[in-house]
């Protein structure tokens, strides 16, 4: 038992160690690609870890510690530098996103943190305007990309369609896009998360269930994620014919 024991725990570092690696691989990975297409990037890394050292030996100076706040500032401006890092390759992700067919599915899928459920191409029409579903604590929230004209369109109907099914529960709707009214595909998932709460954990669970009943007959089509510009999209498009 004892020699079992020990064999799960290596094996169990192991695993630890080799999905370290890998982590550690892709943001190795990560980081080369953004520094080809951001040359500020490594500038401004850097740039911030220098400042906020000499901020902190700045401070040490006047109080005589200066030795002992050098490497806390060092460390705060590596924190800093591994911050910048993030919000610019996730800028970079959504501009290279945004105006392809299915990036806000990407955007709901990938970065809405909590209690959400996800259910992207509810609807959609062969032109590839789509609507997502998102179930949270706001309500049910159905978000829109594709041309405004047919959305709206859209939006009508799906609201019509699961109005019966979830009762009282609020429905709101969100158009991605740049014009007047819209949401900004980098600006989704910080409006999302600014609507008010008004369901209970238990709520949310029954409205699923209720909503699980045309979920079941399946959405539109689209792929996994943003596609990428000029794309050929006919096979995709006979398929949400065939719905």
């Amino acid at each position: 038992m004892a020699k079992q024991d020990k064999a799960a725990a290596k094996e169990a570092k192991k695993t630890r160690k080799a999905a370290s690696k890998a982590r550690r691989a892709q943001i190795f990975q990560a980081f080369s690609m953004q520094r080809k297409e951001d040359k500020a990037l490594l500038p401004l890394m850097i740039g911030a870890v220098v400042v906020l050292g000499g901020v902190a030996f700045g401070i040490g100076l006047l109080l005589g510690i200066e030795w002992y706040l050098l490497p806390v500032g060092i460390m705060f401006g590596l924190l800093a530098a591994v911050i910048l890092f993030g919000r610019r390759v996730q800028r970079t992700q959504f501009s290279k996103a945004e105006g392809q067919p299915g990036a806000a599915g990407w955007v709901l899928e990938n970065f809405l943190r909590g209690r959400w459920r996800v259910a992207t191409a509810v609807n959609g029409t062969t032109q590839l305007d789509v609507i997502h579903r998102v179930l949270g604590r706001p309500g049910v929230i159905l978000v829109a990309e594709g041309a405004p004209h047919r959305v709206k369109t859209l939006l009508a109907q799906e609201k019509k369609r699961i109005a019966r099914l979830v009762g009282d529960t609020p429905i709101y709707d969100v158009i991605v896009g740049r014009d007047e009214g819209q949401v900004e595909l980098s600006k989704l998932q910080k409006h999302l998360m600014k609507l008010p709460n008004n369901l209970r954990p238990a709520q949310i669970d029954t409205v699923e269930k209720r909503l699980a009943a045309i979920s079941a007959r399946g959405g539109a089509a689209m792929p996994k994620g943003p596609m990428p510009a000029g794309a050929k999209m006919r096979s995709v498009q006979r398929t949400m014919r065939r719905r």
